[in-house]
């Protein structure tokens, strides 16, 4: 499990590392342009099937922590499916991994946020 940390003072959602590893490379590709997006994806389940978004700004800290020990390897199918996600106008969303059935393993552990100091 994986953390998306942003701003200042801090937010913070968790996701799976392999899902935060593909995110990592589409908003760091999009802020790098100087572009700034929203991000949505979905709660889980047992927290209410609701949804959440945040508008990302190359000026507003980001940060992404991994708690597994080893990068995962990267699937440039799902990069690309995030990246036309990301370019267009409902901005980027956390859609399945091509090619697996689990679909759950790309929604955030958590709900809420937290703030951080």
């Amino acid at each position: 499990m994986g953390k998306l940390i942003y701003g200042a003072p801090t937010w913070s959602v968790e996701f799976d590392d392999r899902a935060l590893a593909h995110l990592r490379i589409v908003m760091i590709a999009k802020l790098r342009r100087q572009e700034s997006f929203s991000f949505s994806w979905k709660f889980e389940a047992a927290f209410g099937s609701g949804r959440s978004s945040l508008w990302l700004h190359p000026a507003i800290p980001l940060q992404f922590e991994f708690y597994g020990g080893r990068e995962p390897a990267l699937n440039r199918a799902w990069i690309e499916e995030l990246m036309l996600t990301a370019n267009s106008p409902g901005g980027l969303e956390l859609v399945p991994e091509p090619g697996t059935a689990d679909a759950v393993k790309n929604k955030p552990a958590t709900t809420s946020s937290s703030r951080e100091p």
